[in-house]
């Protein structure tokens, strides 16, 4: 489940189809910048309900979603 939030998050502050993204889609293959990166986890921490801290948050969606699910728990 966190995945697919995860993707369809990205997707749409990326302005791209979420099939596009997989686990081992890494931020930079999308082309995140700085920006868009302080963007995307603010959406994220207010989706989860969790503070995200981007040097923990790994490099990678699956890096990510591990990382979101191990502070929800």
């Amino acid at each position: 489940m966190t995945l697919e939030k995860v993707k369809e998050l990205l997707a749409e502050h990326l302005e791209m189809d979420a099939a596009e993204i997989t686990e081992a889609t890494t931020f930079e293959d999308l082309g995140v910048d700085s920006l868009d990166a302080v963007e995307i986890m603010m959406e994220m921490e207010d989706e989860f309900g969790i503070e995200i801290k981007p040097a923990e948050a790994g490099k990678s969606v699956k890096e990510l979603v591990a990382y979101i699910d191990s502070k929800k728990a």
